[in-house]
């Protein structure tokens, strides 16, 4: 049985995304996932919230990640820049994190109340960029509106990256801010 904390937490999950695949999200429990793993439900409960929890572990880690990245970004970064600069600062962490990742989308993609969940943990990423960026001296209206479209385009560049593992995250997030970029240029044309 496993003593360390992190052992532990890591089994935990591994065991909530191993149940969820086989029985689906709702059928499998707190009891049954703590005895998969080899630990107490006492020790589930040390460790997460809920079951939901298990799935969304390491989002606080990635936000702290993300952010410290926007924040570091060069000075004379404007801010999608900066944020492309945080979202590459990640791609380690990421791609460490992939063999979870990709069959937790599946789960997510099968339960409403995950895919809520997602929206929520979404929208605080969202927050804490744009707070990042207005550290950076960003106006409060333009950090909001640029952690928005860049959440979008580093969500539809993960997509990309989780159909097509053979291309590089980085390649599909280059593709994500390029195909932003031109999606916005007949605004420029239309003036």
């Amino acid at each position: 049985m496993p003593r360390s904390g992190e052992d532990a937490r890591r089994r935990l999950r591994d065991a909530a995304l191993e149940l969820f695949r086989e029985r689906g999200y709702d059928a499998a429990t707190t009891a049954e996932i703590a005895a998969r793993a080899g630990v107490t439900e006492r020790t589930f409960f040390r460790h997460f919230r809920d079951k939901r929890e298990a799935l969304f572990d390491g989002e606080t880690t990635l936000r702290d990640a993300l952010t410290d990245g926007v924040l570091a970004a060069p000075a004379n970064l404007e801010p999608m820049a900066a944020l492309i600069w945080a979202f590459r600062s990640v791609e380690q962490m990421l791609l460490d994190n992939r063999a979870f990742s990709a069959p937790r989308q599946a789960v997510i993609a099968s339960s409403p109340a995950l895919q809520e969940r997602v929206l929520m943990k979404t929208a605080g990423l969202v927050s804490a960029l744009a707070e990042a960026l207005r550290r950076r001296g960003v106006e409060a209206p333009l950090a909001s509106l640029a952690a928005h479209t860049a959440m979008a385009a580093f969500n539809y560049a993960a997509a990309a990256w989780f159909e097509d593992p053979a291309t590089p995250l980085d390649a599909h997030l280059t593709r994500a801010f390029e195909q932003l970029h031109t999606l916005s240029s007949p605004l420029h044309e239309a003036n």
